[in-house]
């Protein structure tokens, strides 16, 4: 029996562990269509927050309990998501290691498989491919349509995973692909989309299982949604040295709105403060009268540089450090885990936290990015929506523009299906074609140069129609202010006519702060020491990998030898694989071998 076989054998002695809390009417049914026909290849396509992650890991115990397959191997976008995947697989008994490198050839012994992410296995296809044929493997393709990001990346997963025994994929949304640029292991169907198709796509994923937004909604598994719009007058530099002012929701041209907008996420404007300040009385409002005390939010920003300019903001604005979590900061895994389990109240971060990250405490978003595909946006509005308890609600700020509102729209109109809002009077519709792609700017050439924004509340959009509440004849008596967001319990007039007042009294304590003090560095959230790492057994691995590691450094030093033999000396005393391919029960027996030896 080889290495490989050896270990998945004893990975196979330790049975899953069957998951502790029911499933959810969709995962249970789900399951049954996988197992009416137990198909080589099975996608999924069920709306962010759904529970994909609990389904994905269950059929997989299934799996391993009938020895159907031997190994799962889970391949995900971002190395966080490896971190979340493999805590989530240890609560379900089954232990996957994160931390395998393409340095590391086998698959640790000890463990049932592993998770890597895409850009991993396009590093080594042919590593990837001997671990998944050398024992019937489940391979769990997370978010999928991340394969499309560029061919090689699916050309990467075809070779490493073509001869796999089980291939499961996963996706929060239907995505479109060109008919050139298929994702393997993707079924296809001609795309029907009759809007802007300036993309080519001319194909959309076709799934063996579909849970959508509006019947997550309907089961209690999601939050509804409210979308509170968010105009001003902005001001620019254009190319030609001209000075040009427009409204974020009234802009003639898409050129004028696109010069609009991102004048309005500049962090020098006002703009981005007075969001900031509705969203933060959001919060409080949540925390202290909505019955969500942990609640939290989230801001998206366009790239780094203005996620730190937010964040020096929201510390003038609100008086309290956000969690400023990058992509390039070793510590942002453990920023992220903080965040979510700790009563912080606001994240400033670009992309890392809009996809696949789990922060159930999370409830307003504030959408203070240039990203606008379908995709990105439902992914972006999943983080907020995951359900704990049927009163919760989420709340999204977002710029008055055109692309977002129709992108918000049609989260609206699924939602309707399941439960119509009451009747408004005279609603006035709003033009919701999208907008291009934005054009980048060339090289070395100035296109614009933002001078100022301001910022004011402009609607909620509820079933695709604004609401404003400026009519001053909806009132709003404060014991029914609790229910804000809640469809059925308020119109979307009085819904509206709520955070219009608030908006008003926001404007004389932003006044007041975002001014004071407006010289040198704030400080952000300091570094907090690090958490325990043990409890868990990959995790335990990991520790006591780093705990070998500086034994044998000190062993050497106190015996003025090299540490490579030191390493060799240990490997007879303790037969077994090195260290970074072995089980946790050889690495104690190591530390302690060492432990002597001091």
């Amino acid at each position: 029996m080889g290495p490989e076989m050896a270990s998945a054998a004893r990975a196979g002695a330790v049975a899953p562990q069957t998951t502790s809390r029911p499933l959810r009417v969709w995962q249970q049914a789900a399951l049954e269509r996988y197992e009416d026909s137990s198909p080589k290849d099975f996608l999924v396509t069920a709306t962010p927050g759904a529970g994909k992650t609990t389904f994905a890991l269950t059929l997989a115990a299934r799996l391993l309990q009938r020895r159907e397959v031997a190994r799962v191997i889970v391949v995900c976008p971002t190395d966080h998501l490896r971190l979340q995947w493999a805590d989530a697989a240890d609560r379900l008994g089954i232990v996957l290691d994160p931390g395998l490198t393409n340095a590391v050839g086998p698959v640790r012994a000890g463990t049932q498989g592993y998770v890597t992410t895409y850009a991993q296995v396009a590093g080594k296809p042919m590593l990837h491919a001997a671990r998944a044929t050398a024992v019937k493997t489940l391979v769990i393709l997370d978010e999928v349509h991340h394969a499309g990001d560029g061919l090689s990346w699916g050309e990467a997963i075809e070779e490493a995973y073509g001869f796999a025994a089980r291939r499961l994929c996963l996706t929060g949304t239907p995505f479109r692909t060109k008919p050139d640029e298929r994702i393997p292991f993707v079924r296809y169907e001609e795309d029907g989309f009759e809007g802007d198709s300036a993309d080519g796509a001319g194909l959309v994923s076709r799934a063996d299982y579909t849970y959508g937004y509006k019947e997550a909604l309907a089961d209690n598994v999601v939050r509804p949604v409210v979308f509170a719009a968010y105009t001003g007058t902005a001001r620019w530099r254009n190319s030609a040295g001209e000075v040009v002012a427009a409204s974020l929701s009234e802009a003639g041209t898409r050129s004028v709105e696109m010069a609009a907008w991102r004048t309005a996420l500049d962090p020098k404007g006002q703009w981005v403060p007075h969001v900031i300040a509705a969203m933060d009385d959001r919060i409080t409002h949540l925390r202290e009268e909505g019955g969500m005390p942990d609640a939290a939010g989230l801001i998206l920003a366009s790239d780094q540089d203005d996620a730190r300019a937010y964040a020096k903001i929201v510390r003038r604005v609100t008086g309290k450090a956000p969690e400023l979590i990058l992509s390039d900061d070793p510590k942002a895994s453990k920023k992220i885990e903080r965040f979510a389990t700790g009563s912080a109240r606001i994240a400033v971060c670009v992309r890392m936290i809009s996809e696949g990250v789990d922060v159930p405490r999370a409830a307003v978003l504030a959408w203070m990015t240039s990203y606008r595909t379908p995709l990105f946006f439902a992914q972006a509005v999943g983080r907020v929506v995951r359900s704990r308890a049927s009163h919760e609600t989420a709340t999204v700020f977002l710029p008055a523009v055109r692309p977002l509102l129709g992108l918000a729209a049609s989260m609206e109109k699924e939602r309707n299906h399941v439960m119509p809002p009451p009747k408004a009077q005279d609603p006035e519709a709003l033009d919701l074609d999208p907008l291009p792609p934005k054009e980048r700017e060339a090289v070395g050439l100035k296109q614009w140069e933002a001078l100022e924004a301001d910022a004011r509340f402009a609607h909620v959009l509820h079933g695709g129609t604004a609401h404003t509440g400026s009519d001053g004849g909806v009132a709003v008596a404060p014991e029914d202010e609790d229910f804000l967001g809640i469809p059925g319990l308020l119109t979307a007039e009085q819904t509206a006519s709520l955070l219009a007042r608030r908006d008003d009294e926001l404007r004389l304590r932003i006044a007041q702060r975002v001014h004071d003090d407006d010289t040198g560095e704030l400080p952000l959230v300091e570094d907090h020491p690090d958490e325990d790492d043990a409890g868990r057994s990959w995790r335990d691995a990991a520790e006591l990998r780093r705990e070998v590691n500086r034994l044998v450094a000190r062993v050497a030093a106190k015996t003025s030898r090299p540490h490579g033999v030191v390493h060799t000396e240990l490997r007879k005393s303790v037969p077994g694989p090195p260290s970074a391919s072995a089980s946790v029960e050889v690495l104690r027996a190591r530390r302690e071998r060492l432990r002597t030896m001091l």
